[in-house]
């Protein structure tokens, strides 16, 4: 009885607003911070740091062979989602999100202090995938668990918008890594960043992660899942208790994957390119990436704010639809040329943001709260493979063989296949969240 009563007085607990924002905020904030500043090591520096013999011949191939590094964190997401999934959903979202927070934040500051190929040979290179494998397990238990810990402290009307907030931690994080790389850029020789200036920005991301761990600790459990804990409507099996959801879970990743394309050819790739194809310096491009951003985190409260005003569906068709249309046209926009680069960045991150704001709350509503952590995490998770992993090593390879108009091709597809998805989803605007 004491038990139950315990239980039936944490769902009266309810965290304040500010402490909602930080809780779910922080930890997508250094998710993106993490991966934006392994993108960019690997778009500017890994190719000589941890592929040294091949860069020397062939330095295109060996960013390309950078970026498949970079995919392996998303080929580990499944796994990690699938474990912080059975937790989060057993267990609670608060002890879920502390734990992928420590695993993310362990495995970034290794790679911070990973010996290159000159010191250890090959060996450097399987370590590093290791730490990657190891970052995305981590990742894979974050956004679920803070899309959660938002949506399940929401006002009903105000879902989507709530779902905002982690979902800002994109732009943060962007910001944040962009930031502390130009800084550094500027102030080191290529020879300094090659050396050491790139291990920096993975050795910081310690700081913020003692931060998140403060907050998180701070944090209560959400008021809907400590209910169905008191009601007993926990699951004891979550994973098997997933498998008559496979359709939502597939219908999630589609219709998410368009959003991770253009993250990445947005973000990693266009940087590299701009650089290597368009003769821009790497300091000219981050800034302009960096001005382009806050257009995406303006652009991720408006998209919550259509969602719960018009619903999610609708609101998801017009911006996926008018993805379809910009990436026809966006390839031509890459010149050397600051007003279409900017042009290109700017309505890019535009379509991002109303794109991906309101994931954070139709995701999870996809899904009954037994199983919401596993089966939101499973959703977003195989979308990062299905639409991002592979984006910039195969933007790469589409320019190198048929030219950067493929690209826009690419994504093309990657928006017309996200929009057979979301005529087939609900609307969940209305859905009864707490059952």
């Amino acid at each position: 009885m004491s038990a139950v009563a315990s239980l039936s007085q944490e769902t009266t607990k309810k965290d304040s607003v500010p402490e909602i924002i930080a809780a779910s905020m922080i930890g997508t904030a250094i998710e993106f911070y993490d991966n934006y500043c392994y993108s960019i090591a690997a778009a500017s520096y890994f190719g000589l740091v941890f592929f040294t013999t091949v860069a020397k011949s062939n330095p295109a191939l060996a960013t390309l062979m950078s970026f498949v590094t970079f995919a392996v964190s998303f080929l580990a997401r499944p796994f990690g989602s699938l474990l912080f999934g059975h937790f989060g959903d057993k267990l609670g979202r608060k002890k879920t999100l502390v734990v992928a927070l420590m695993t993310m934040g362990i495995s970034t500051f290794l790679v911070g202090v990973l010996p290159g190929y000159e010191q250890i040979g090959a060996w450097s290179v399987v370590i590093l995938c290791l730490c990657r494998a190891c970052q995305g397990i981590g990742l894979a238990g974050e956004w679920s668990g803070a899309a959660l810990v938002a949506t399940e402290n929401a006002p009903a009307d105000k879902r989507a918008l709530y779902g905002s907030f982690p979902n800002l931690g994109a732009p943060i994080g962007f910001f944040c890594a962009y930031g502390i790389n130009l800084l550094l850029t500027t102030s080191l020789s290529k020879d300094q960043m090659v050396a050491f200036g790139w291990r920096i920005p993975f050795l910081f991301s310690a700081v913020l992660v003692i931060i998140g761990l403060y907050v998180r600790a701070r944090m209560s459990e959400t008021p809907i899942f400590a209910k169905a804990a008191a009601e007993k409507r926990t699951s004891k099996h979550p994973l098997t208790d997933l498998l008559p959801y496979w359709k939502e879970v597939l219908l999630g990743t589609v219709a998410m994957g368009i959003t991770y394309t253009l993250f990445y050819i947005l973000g990693t790739w266009s940087l590299s390119y701009g650089v290597s194809g368009l003769n821009f310096t790497q300091p000219q491009y981050l800034g302009m990436q960096m001005v382009s951003v806050f257009f995406f985190a303006a652009f991720i409260i408006v998209g919550c704010l259509a969602a719960d005003k018009y619903g999610r569906k609708r609101t998801l068709v017009v911006f996926t639809a008018a993805t379809l249309v910009f990436s026809l046209f966006a390839p031509a926009l890459l010149q050397h040329n600051v007003t279409t680069i900017m042009l290109f960045l700017c309505v890019g991150f535009v379509f991002m943001g109303g794109l991906f704001g309101p994931c954070g709350a139709y995701l999870p509503e996809l899904f009954p709260t037994n199983v919401r952590y596993s089966g939101a995490g499973l959703s977003y998770n195989l979308a990062a493979i299905f639409g991002g992993a592979f984006a910039p090593s195969l933007a790469t390879w589409l320019v190198e063989n048929h030219g950067v108009m493929a690209v826009g091709w690419y994504m093309a597809v990657m928006a017309a296949l996200a929009l057979v998805a979301l005529f087939l989803i609900k609307e969940s605007k209305d859905k009864d969240y707490t059952k």
